[in-house]
């Protein structure tokens, strides 16, 4: 099935319009994350996974307050506490505690919770979930996060370096981390807008290691179809040929990617609070991956050859060797 017959755009020739698109949410990106450095001491929202701590969720009868929430934790000696709302008029509210010095406080802190607002908070509620997590455990959990990202990035590296050549796989590694870094970004971003409950959680890094092999596959896809015209068309230049492998890639890139991003909407719109940031990392990075395929990856094919070129004259690519597969 075909989306799109007979197309023909000039992909490169909007480079630098794609160029300032990436340059803007990336930058905005990198700045959210330094503020929030800055503010609470990490780069991006943390869920309790990472930080450490205790996150109490709990379901009032009636709506709750989160100003006599705070005002029951804090007579009751609570300090630091993070309240806020669980969802949209389910009447729930997370608390959680930052981390503290032994697993025996943290512990506690669920009853310490429930005790103070039990006291001083007359709004009958249930306790619907508990989350404790250690200090060493959070610490231990966000260096193998970020090492699994970055050995996927250096597998898929070397498996395209093989595969194809090794700009292609620099190509296609860039692009796989200019979509982590606008997706990890927007966490912060929209932290630093006042949106709260997206934090980066283990679920959340399992959808990032999930888009940067999707991102991958629709990058090796277009890599394809130029390395199948590379052999038919030696006298093209490599912008033509690059411009009609995107065109000839485009249909399937919409409708895969589409179909896909629609099932991770309706998770992100229907999912519910505890959903939220998993499905919100699927929805930003499905978007960035197929667009940085296009406008990202194959680009920088061109960008090097015209670099070796010395802009004097853009030749063909050489062909990547022939797959056994």
């Amino acid at each position: 099935m075909e989306l799109f017959r007979s197309v023909n755009v000039d992909w490169l020739g909007k480079k630098w319009y794609f160029l300032g698109f990436s340059l803007i949410f990336s930058v905005a990106g990198i700045l959210s994350m330094a503020a929030h450095w800055a503010r609470i001491g990490s780069p991006v929202p943390l869920g309790v996974d990472f930080r450490g701590g205790t996150e109490v969720r709990l379901q009032f009868v009636q709506t709750p307050d989160a100003g006599k929430i705070r005002q029951a934790t804090e007579a009751a000696g609570i300090k630091d506490a993070t309240i806020r709302s669980f969802g949209v008029g389910t009447n729930e509210m997370l608390i959680s505690l930052p981390e503290q010095h032994d697993e025996t406080s943290l512990d506690s802190g669920r009853k310490d919770i429930v005790d103070a607002l039990q006291a001083h908070y007359n709004n009958p509620f249930t306790v619907r979930n508990v989350q404790v997590v250690g200090p060493t455990v959070g610490k231990q959990l966000e260096k193998q996060a970020a090492l699994a990202t970055l050995y996927s990035l250096l597998g898929m590296l070397i498996y395209l370096w093989f595969r194809f050549q090794l700009i292609y796989g620099i190509a296609a590694v860039v692009a796989c981390f200019h979509d982590t870094l606008i997706t990890v970004g927007a966490f912060a971003l929209l932290d630093s807008f006042g949106f709260s409950g997206l934090e980066i959680s283990l679920t959340v890094i399992a959808a990032i290691l999930t888009l940067v092999g999707y991102s991958m596959n629709d990058t090796i896809v277009v890599f394809d179809r130029i390395r199948e015209n590379l052999r038919l068309s030696r006298r093209e230049s490599l912008p033509d040929v690059v411009n009609r492998s995107i065109n000839q890639t485009l249909s399937r890139t919409v409708l895969t990617s589409g179909l896909t991003f629609l099932t991770v909407l309706s998770l992100f719109i229907f999912g519910g609070p505890v959903l939220r940031g998993f499905s919100f990392a699927l929805v930003v990075g499905i978007l960035i991956g197929t667009y940085s395929s296009i406008a990202v990856a194959a680009p920088m094919l061109v960008a090097y050859q015209q670099w070796r070129a010395q802009g004097d004259k853009v030749v063909a690519l050489p062909a990547a060797k022939r797959s056994r597969v």
